[in-house]
C-alpha cells in the first residue's frame, strides 16, 4: 500500500505524519481516515479550494487534473505548479510527500 508522508503543519499535524492508503483513495479521504482533519468545506465535491495540498514528491503518479480542478486551483492560497485539490487527487501505487498550506481562502472554518 502506498505511503503518504505529510510534512509538519502547525494545526493539522505539528510533527508531520506518515500514513498508508489503498490505491484509488483520494488524498483528502486518506488524511481524514487517519485523523488529519484537513478542511474540506464543500464535502469533497470540487467546489472550493480548502483541501488544497502541494505534492512535493509523487506528483506525476497522480491522476490527471480535470478542468474544474484546474479552474478552482487558481483561487487557492499559496498555489504552486505541483498543487492539487486533495479531494480530486487519487493515490496510485507510488508513495507521496505532501504539504498542507498554512492558510486557505475559507473565512469560516467548518467542523467536519
Amino acid at each position: 500500500m502506498p505511503v503518504i508522508k505529510i510534512l509538519p503543519h502547525p494545526e493539522y499535524c505539528p510533527s508531520g505524519a506518515q500514513i498508508t492508503a489503498p490505491a484509488g483513495t483520494s488524498i483528502c479521504e486518506a488524511l481524514l481516515d487517519n485523523k488529519i482533519n484537513i478542511e474540506h468545506a464543500c464535502d469533497m465535491s470540487a467546489a472550493c479550494t480548502t483541501c488544497h495540498v502541494v505534492v512535493r514528491e509523487g506528483f506525476n503518479t497522480l491522476n490527471e487534473m480535470e478542468e474544474t480542478e484546474e479552474d478552482l486551483l487558481d483561487r487557492a492560497w499559496g498555489l504552486e505548479p505541483n498543487s492539487r485539490l486533495s479531494c480530486q487527487a487519487f493515490v496510485a501505487k507510488s508513495d507521496l510527500v505532501i504539504e498542507i498550506p498554512r492558510y486557505t481562502v475559507n473565512h469560516a472554518k467548518e467542523n467536519h
